[in-house]
C-alpha cells in the first residue's frame, strides 16, 4: 500500500495481514496525547488509507500503556489567548482528523489498550467496534479542565452508544469508566484477556476480511447514514439502493457459486 510509505512523527502504520493495517498512536512518552501535528497526520493517514482499494480493516491502537490521553495539556496553555477565529480553526483542525477516521469506508476497530481520556475517548468513539484490554479506562475529562463534553463528536456518539442518561452522568462528572463497566453499558464490545487485545482485534479483522468487501463497505455506509436519517422509510430506501448496487458486483454471483460448489468464495470487491 502506498500509504504505508509515508513517514509520520506521531503515528505508525503497519500492514499486518492482507487487507489489514494497524494504525498506532506513537507518542508513548506522553501517553499518546494529541497535538496539532498528530491531528494533521491522523487526518492525512485516514484520507490516504481510504484511497487504498486493497484495504479491508483498520485496527487503531496506542503505543505503550495508554490508548490516548486526550489533548496534550503542554500545548494547551495558549488556547485561552487565541482569538475567536483562531480558536475555531484549532477546533476544526482537531475535528477534521477524527471525522476522517470515522469516515474511512472500511471498518475501524479500536483496540483500547489503556486510558482513553477526553479527546482519546472521542477518538475511540469514532471506531465502528471497540475492544478493550482489562486495564482500559475511559473518561470525558472535558469538564475537569473547564471545557464541554460537546467536543469532537463525543456528545453525539456517546449518547447513541450508552443512552442519554448514562452519557449525561459520564459527561457531567468526568469520572472514570473502567473496562468492566464499559462492556456492561455498551461502550466497548468485549474485554480481552491480559495480553490478548491486539490478537483479538486482528482475529476480528480476519473474520471481516473474509467477507465481500463491497458488502462490508456498504453495510458500514448504511449503518452510519441511518443513524442520521429521521425515518424508517428513508432507511429502507437507502438499504434498497445498496442491495441493488451490490447485485451488479462480481462478489454476489461468486458467493452463490461457492455455496453451490461447497467451497470458500474468492471475493474481489469489484
Amino acid at each position: 500500500m502506498k500509504s504505508l510509505d509515508r513517514s509520520y512523527r506521531t503515528l505508525s502504520l503497519e500492514q499486518v495481514a492482507p487487507g489489514t493495517v494497524v494504525l498506532t498512536l506513537d507518542r508513548p512518552d506522553r501517553s499518546n496525547a494529541m497535538t496539532n501535528e498528530m491531528f494533521v497526520e491522523l487526518e492525512r493517514a485516514a484520507l490516504d488509507l481510504d484511497q487504498e482499494d486493497e484495504l479491508r480493516v483498520i485496527v487503531l491502537t496506542g503505543a505503550g500503556a495508554a490508548f490516548c490521553a486526550g489533548y496534550d495539556l503542554a500545548d494547551a496553555d495558549g488556547l485561552a489567548d487565541l482569538g475567536a477565529i483562531a480558536m475555531l480553526n484549532q477546533q476544526e483542525r482537531a475535528a477534521r482528523a477524527l471525522v476522517a477516521v470515522r469516515s474511512v469506508r472500511v471498518p475501524v476497530i479500536a483496540a483500547v489498550n489503556g486510558a482513553a481520556a477526553g479527546g482519546g475517548l472521542a477518538l475511540a468513539l469514532q471506531a465502528d467496534i471497540r475492544l478493550a484490554a482489562p486495564e482500559a479506562k475511559f473518561n470525558a475529562a472535558f469538564v475537569r479542565i473547564g471545557l464541554t463534553a460537546g467536543d469532537l463528536g463525543t456528545s453525539w456518539l456517546l449518547t447513541r452508544l450508552v443512552g442519554p442518561a448514562v452519557a449525561s452522568e459520564i459527561a457531567f462528572t468526568g469520572r472514570m469508566v473502567h473496562a468492566e463497566e464499559a462492556e456492561r453499558i455498551g461502550l466497548v464490545n468485549s474485554i480481552s484477556a491480559p495480553g490478548a487485545l491486539l490478537a483479538d482485534a486482528l482475529a476480528l479483522a480476519e473474520r471481516i476480511v473474509e467477507n465481500s468487501p463491497g458488502g462490508v463497505q456498504l453495510s458500514k455506509r448504511a449503518l452510519h447514514a441511518n443513524l442520521e436519517i429521521g425515518s424508517y422509510a428513508a432507511a429502507i430506501e437507502l438499504e434498497n439502493r445498496g442491495q441493488a448496487l451490490l447485485t451488479r458486483s462480481s462478489d454476489m454471483p461468486e458467493a452463490l457459486a461457492a455455496f453451490k460448489e461447497k467451497r470458500r468464495p474468492v471475493f474481489k470487491g469489484e
